[in-house]
C-alpha cells in the first residue's frame, strides 16, 4: 500500500480551490457560495498554521458553514453522531521526539507530522444548536464607487473583464477573460482594485502574453502561480499609488509557502516572475493617466 503524503495532499486541496475559483481567505466583498468563519475546535479552541488553510480549504469546497470540527469520538462525547457516509478532513499536528544518533550515541530531537481526522458540525447531528453555522450570505451593495482613472489603466491593459452577482474573482485562462463581482459589494475601491491587481496578474501568464502557464506546469504550478499573482498584485498596487495590504498579503504568500513546505527559494522565484507581469501590465498605461495618479 502506497504511504500517505501529507504535502501532496494539502497541495492538491490548494490545486483544488484556485481550480474552483478565489481561495476561501481572500474574499473582500460580500456575499459566499460556502465556506466558514474561522475554523475552530469542538472546545472553541481556534486553529492555528497550515490546520487553517487545510480547513478553510475543505469548509469552502464542501459548502460548511459552521466553524467547528470535531473527532468521530468527540462529536460522540458532545451528544452527536457524524452521519452515514461522511468524509473526514485532514488535520496535522508537528512535534518532535527524543531518539538515540547511531553515529554519534547522542540524544538528538527529530521532528514528525502526523495526521488526524476531523469533521466539521454540518456533519454531525444531534449537536447541540450553537455549534451550527449559518445559511450562505447574500451579496450587499455597500455603495463603494468605482475610480475612473483606475479602470481607464485597467482597460488599457487590453484584459477583458466582465462582471456578475456570482460573489467570485478568477481569471479563466481556457477563455482568457477575468471574472469580478460588482465594485459596490466590496468593502472598499482599494480592496476592489488591489483583487483586480490579482486576477490581472494571473491574465499576464496566458499563452498570448508571457505564457507563464506553459514555463511552470509541474504539481505545484498552481500554489507558485498564487505567489506570482500576489506579489505582482503588491507591485502594480504600489505603481498605481495604491496602498497593498502588506499584512494581508505575508499571511497570504506565508499560507502558500508553508503548504509547499515551506520552499523559501519560491519566493524569489515568484518575484521575478511577479515583477514580469507587473512590467506587462505597466508598459500599457497611458501617460497622462499616470501622471494623474502620481499628483493625486
Amino acid at each position: 500500500m502506497a504511504s500517505f503524503d501529507l504535502y501532496h495532499h494539502v497541495t492538491d486541496q490548494i490545486i483544488r480551490s484556485i481550480e474552483s475559483g478565489t481561495p476561501a481567505w481572500r474574499k473582500p466583498w460580500t456575499g459566499d457560495k460556502g465556506g466558514a468563519p474561522f475554523p475552530r475546535r469542538g472546545t472553541g479552541e481556534h486553529y492555528r498554521g497550515i490546520n487553517v488553510l487545510m480547513l478553510w480549504l475543505t469548509a469552502e469546497e464542501k459548502g460548511y458553514r459552521s466553524p467547528f470540527w470535531f473527532t468521530y469520538r468527540q462529536a460522540q462525547d458532545a451528544g452527536g453522531q457524524v452521519r452515514k457516509g461522511e468524509k473526514s478532513a485532514t488535520v496535522v499536528k508537528y512535534g518532535t521526539v527524543d531518539r538515540k544518533d547511531e553515529a554519534t550515541g547522542n540524544d538528538k530531537r527529530v521532528p514528525y507530522l502526523k495526521a488526524y481526522r476531523f469533521f466539521n458540525a454540518d456533519q454531525i447531528e444531534g449537536l447541540p444548536e450553537e455549534f451550527y453555522g449559518t445559511p450562505a450570505e447574500a451579496p450587499r451593495d455597500l455603495g463603494t464607487v468605482a475610480d475612473p482613472s483606475l479602470d481607464a489603466f485597467f482597460a488599457a491593459t487590453g484584459a477583458v473583464i466582465r462582471t456578475s452577482d456570482k460573489p467570485e474573482a478568477y481569471f479563466s485562462p481556457a477563455e482568457d477573460f477575468i471574472h469580478m463581482p460588482p465594485v459596490a459589494t466590496f468593502h472598499s475601491a482599494e480592496s476592489y482594485y488591489a483583487t483586480l491587481a490579482h486576477e490581472a496578474a494571473h491574465w499576464t501568464g496566458h499563452k498570448t502574453r508571457l505564457d507563464r502557464f506553459s514555463r511552470f506546469n509541474d504539481r505545484k504550478a498552481y500554489a507558485f502561480e498564487e505567489l506570482i499573482a500576489e506579489i505582482g498584485n503588491c507591485m502594480t498596487c504600489a505603481s498605481l499609488g495604491l496602498s497593498p495590504d502588506f499584512d494581508q498579503s505575508a499571511a497570504y504568500l506565508q499560507s502558500w509557502l508553508r503548504a509547499l513546505a515551506d520552499d523559501k527559494r519560491l519566493i524569489f522565484k515568484a518575484a521575478s516572475e511577479a515583477q514580469k507581469a507587473a512590467d506587462w501590465l505597466m508598459k500599457t498605461a497611458p501617460a497622462e493617466l499616470m501622471n494623474e495618479r502620481a499628483a493625486a
